[in-house]
């Protein structure tokens, strides 16, 4: 539980190209917010340049801190035949990754996540408004 309740934001990229997004705050009395919008094959690919340079899918999160009290951070990411889940603990700032058991594995989540996460916002925001 956040400091305003259960607070999350999710994001999913469909094969077919469907963008599914949720946020969920309680901050001043905010209700759920979902939106779906329609990617070109263009953007999918380009989605999938993102993730394949990361690097993410050689990574593996068992020396990453573990969830607590403050939150969590969950990223699963199917490519292909390749499946793979990463949990950690809610990540404030670099500081947080450079303190890790793994800080080379952890940061490669955490620049993606940033990545994705400026990606769907800006596809979000100029699709909707």
């Amino acid at each position: 539980m956040g400091k305003f309740g259960h607070e999350f934001l999710e994001f999913e990229f469909r094969p077919d190209g469907k963008l599914r997004y949720a946020n969920n705050s309680n901050y001043k009395n905010d209700t759920m917010i979902r939106k779906e919008v329609y990617l070109s094959p263009a953007l999918m690919k380009e989605l999938r340049r993102i993730i394949e340079t990361s690097e993410i899918m050689k990574e593996d999160d068992n020396l990453w801190p573990q969830p607590d009290r403050v939150g969590r951070q969950e990223l699963e990411i199917v490519l292909g035949n390749e499946h793979i889940s990463f949990t950690t603990a809610k990540i404030g700032s670099l500081v947080d990754v450079q303190g890790s058991k793994d800080p080379e594995g952890l940061r490669a989540f955490y620049y993606l996540v940033q990545d994705l996460k400026c990606l769907v916002f800006s596809l979000i925001s100029l699709h909707f408004k």
